[in-house]
């Protein structure tokens, strides 16, 4: 997603900042209107962007005296423009962040410091937040984001599959999720047992994780050719060399759920409950969801969006009030009734809603054992670099730890830029 270094559009900062002043949340006027409104800009990413304006709504009636201008940007391009709004000082008072952008940001000085802030607005306190989300939302031990909405991975399958080949439950291990996935492959030509994304950022360094890898070590430096690792990439490496993992069949997840569950199993975020519930409504009672197979762990990958006030606001008290009310319990949850985002906030999951779904249920253990990836302004980069070298493992049969080391060495220069 990383088209363009923030290197480059410093360079290109003097040609572009007079196109950027007439977005720019620096302007010469106080920011309030004749009624003495204050407007703060909100940039909302994908669907996000667009849903946003139904929830500002009741944070202005209850703040009159502040407008939030919401402007939708597709994920497409919000990147580049983010950078480049970097680069000018401007861009908007707040903005949504995934959480592999935090760090990238932070490091170009380009978040603000919550922490005067927190003593005002209790809500932005990191306790009141799952420990993993919060650690997406710091950057050298100081908060620059609020947590806003949360997501795991967890296991999807077809459960009535699973049965006839002896699983009367998910499995739980390594061994018995590679066991499954090949028995279920086993059932004839174009059945597979699971499918993992080759082009999936996390899946690597999460079974990484739950191999016991630190990825990283205190000093910063990679440990992608060390044994946790690299044992971590040959078992994922291994359903494809099986052919128990389908790759290019040509479908999606729902598509290889249904009819007779071509690909019966696969790993993704909460998201996938509903699509699977509105477009499969006839394998009702035949899936479900579980928490991750372990080895040392079972350890997720914590994903999500946060929320940050950019350091050239001109309204950061009116942005952290609107960050605080974000954060409340009961606003985010009617955010997920919203959008079917998950909360951040561990008060919200107390609502009898949340408590009483048996798959919700399932995602909040989980969330209990996700961890983030490190939070490394490079790690974007590290990661498109590890999609690479998986590819010449798994289609080109490269050696495993050859490959690790080499990889161990382009990430190492790469952190070091």
């Amino acid at each position: 997603m990383m088209k363009r270094t923030l290197g480059i559009i410093l360079a290109s900062t003097l040609l572009l900042g007079g196109a950027l002043v007439g977005c720019s949340s620096k302007d010469d006027s106080s920011g309030k209107d004749a009624n003495g409104k204050t407007t703060i800009t909100l940039w909302g990413m994908g669907a996000e962007g667009k849903l946003l304006p139904e929830i500002v709504k009741d944070f202005e009636k209850e703040n009159p005296d502040i407008h939030v201008d919401v402007q939708a940007l597709p994920w497409d391009n919000a990147h580049d423009k983010l950078l480049t709004a970097v680069a000018s000082k401007s861009g908007p008072d707040v903005v949504q962040l995934g959480t592999s952008w935090v760090p990238e940001l932070a490091s170009a000085g380009a978040l603000t410091d919550i922490t005067p802030y927190i003593s005002k607005y209790p809500e932005l306190e990191s306790k009141n937040f799952f420990k993993g989300a919060v650690s997406t939302a710091q950057f050298e031990g100081k908060p620059v984001a609020v947590p806003w909405y949360t997501e795991t991975r967890v296991l999807f399958y077809r459960s009535d599959l699973l049965k006839q080949v002896g699983y009367n439950e998910a499995p739980k291990t390594w061994e018995e999720l590679s066991d499954a996935a090949q028995k279920l492959a086993a059932r004839g030509k174009g059945k597979y047992g699971i499918s993992f994304s080759a082009k999936e950022q996390s899946m690597g360094f999460m079974f990484a994780l739950q191999n016991g890898s630190k990825l990283v070590d205190e000093q910063g430096n990679p440990l992608f050719n060390q044994p946790p690792f690299v044992d971590a990439v040959k078992y994922v490496n291994s359903f494809f060399q099986n052919g128990s993992n389908a790759v290019d069949i040509g479908i999606d997840s729902v598509q290889g759920l249904q009819g007779e569950g071509i690909v019966p199993m696969f790993i993704s975020g909460p998201f996938m409950i509903k699509e699977i519930k509105s477009k499969a409504p006839e394998l009702e009672g035949k899936w479900n969801i579980a928490e991750l197979p372990g080895k040392v762990n079972n350890l997720s990958v914590l994903g999500g969006a946060n929320l940050s006030i950019m350091k050239f606001s001109k309204h950061p008290e009116e942005s952290a009030k609107f960050l605080a009310y974000m954060s409340k319990p009961e606003t985010q949850l009617k955010w997920m009734d919203l959008s079917s985002n998950l909360p951040a906030a561990t008060k919200s999951w107390e609502d009898a809603k949340l408590k009483s779904d048996p798959m919700l249920l399932t995602i909040r253990k989980q969330l209990d054992h996700s961890a983030a990836l490190p939070q490394l302004a490079a790690w974007e980069e590290v990661s498109q670099q590890f999609i690479k070298s998986f590819e010449r493992i798994y289609r080109g049969h490269a050696d495993v730890q050859k490959e690790m080391d080499d990889f161990n060495q382009q990430a190492a220069s790469i952190m070091k830029k």
